[in-house]
């Protein structure tokens, strides 16, 4: 390999600098060129042609470095005083022009196969990118649009989640009944449209409660959580939340489930940020649909543990304005928990009667970890004494007792809500639990 020289050299850092210069790059590609270093010139030049594949003097360059036609190589200090002279009209045809013939053009030849060279370069000059340059108006930045993930209609039904009867029958009313029954539907006037605000402790269900829906509806299902729609740079968020309902419209049916209503559509008048504000005001439009049932087929679920601290706007009719409690699960519910997580555990003599009695109060994420603890206290005993023993009602009662209802904590601040800030009825449903329960 030829030693580079100095200005070479300098001008390889130069160009390490500043990437993006297509000039100094072409600048460096005919030094190379004229010191006989052909396969590094082509390596600039295909550079340079990735970001500006119009550039006529880059292809120029492209066509003198891949035929060996000759130029006039400039001073490595100065550059040429005087532009080339013209060639002759009448030229004799050389099979190798002379040393001393200067360039009549920086125009390729018109019969020269491009895409032949291209080809021929492809591996040597890899692409360095794969996001498209960004236009003068800065669109097309890979940021600008999320590409929101649609998964097919699943295999989850209602029947799959364990009890619930209330929190069914009210889906059945807001969504199931109108989808089976068309012709009803007409008569009485109802839109496939709509929204359901899903709200209660953590833990206890909401997310598989959506995607069961969707399976229901034989719908597409979309999560978003407020990871997907944030954005830092001003305006992305509004356009990935105009996007996301944009989806959902062209996969209708399509659930779209909001996981964390609250920091996505939190109350404006508590938002320092404008850009929060304004994606909260996006949103409300996408709820209402842009012109007349554009929203058609696209059912809204949204989640939170805190309903208190979601805008009031969002709840107003049309919007998601039902509401639906969903509670630590219930006896039924629990069974079909236990089952689950133990069906691939090695137990025996377990009474799932007697230890859905004793978790009562515990959320499905509590209710998995009993399981876990339980298998836990099974594996270091068989460890210690040698002697691998299955999972009894002894592991499963004591890991029930040793692990405190997670969802209290939440009741505790329900409970202030559900007395003192029930305007309209809002929450009838949390109180007639809390009552029940002897909590309020």
């Amino acid at each position: 390999m030829l030693a580079e020289s100095p200005l070479i050299q300098s001008m390889r850092s130069a160009v390490a600098a500043a990437p993006d210069d297509v000039p100094l790059r072409l600048h460096l590609a005919e030094l190379l060129l004229s010191a006989g270093c052909g396969d590094a010139a082509v390596s600039e030049v295909a550079m340079a042609l990735q970001q500006a594949p119009g550039d006529a003097q880059a292809r120029a360059l492209m066509l003198r470095a891949l035929t060996g036609a000759p130029a006039s190589a400039p001073d490595e200090a100065e550059p040429p005083a005087q532009p080339p002279t013209t060639v002759s009209p009448q030229p004799p045809e050389p099979t190798e022009p002379p040393a001393d013939a200067p360039v009549t053009s920086a125009a390729p030849a018109p019969d020269f196969d491009w895409k032949a060279a291209q080809d021929q370069v492809g591996d040597v000059v890899p692409p360095r990118f794969v996001e498209a340059p960004l236009a003068v108006d800065g669109s097309g930045d890979p940021g600008d649009a999320a590409a929101w993930d649609v998964e097919r209609p699943g295999a989850v039904r209602l029947a799959d989640v364990g009890g619930m009867q209330q929190v069914k029958e009210r889906l059945e009313a807001a969504f199931l009944a109108p989808l089976r029954n068309p012709e009803l539907r007409r008569l009485y006037g109802k839109s496939l449209r709509g929204g359901l605000l899903l709200y209660g402790p953590p833990g206890c269900g909401k997310t598989f409660i959506a995607r069961a829906v969707a399976g229901e509806l034989g719908a597409s299902f979309l999560s978003v959580s407020v990871n997907d729609v944030l954005d830092m740079w001003i305006g992305n968020s509004e356009r990935n939340m105009h996007e996301l309902f944009q989806t959902a419209r062209r996969q209708a049916p399509c659930v779209v489930f909001l996981d964390e209503l609250d920091a996505l559509g939190g109350k404006r008048s508590r938002t320092q940020s404008a850009g929060m504000r304004n994606t909260v005001n996006q949103l409300l439009t996408e709820l209402d649909g842009v012109e007349a049932e554009a929203n058609e087929g696209v059912f809204v679920l949204a989640a939170t543990n805190v309903p208190w601290d979601v805008d009031i706007a969002l709840r107003r009719p049309g919007r998601l304005d039902r509401t639906l409690l969903v509670l630590p699960p219930d006896a039924p519910a629990r069974d079909a928990i236990l089952r689950y997580h133990l069906r691939d555990r090695p137990i025996e003599n377990v009474d799932l009667g007697k230890l859905v009695k004793a978790t009562d109060g515990l959320s499905g994420a509590d209710l998995a970890h009993v399981c876990e603890a339980a298998a836990e206290h099974a594996l270091l005993d068989s460890a210690r004494t040698g002697t691998v023993r299955m999972i009894g009602m002894r592991d499963l009662l004591a890991a029930a007792g040793q692990i405190a209802p997670s969802t209290e904590p939440w009741f505790a601040a329900a409970r202030n809500v559900a007395m003192y800030a029930n305007d309209g009825g809002m929450y009838d449903d949390l109180v007639a639990y809390l009552k029940k329960k002897r909590k309020l």
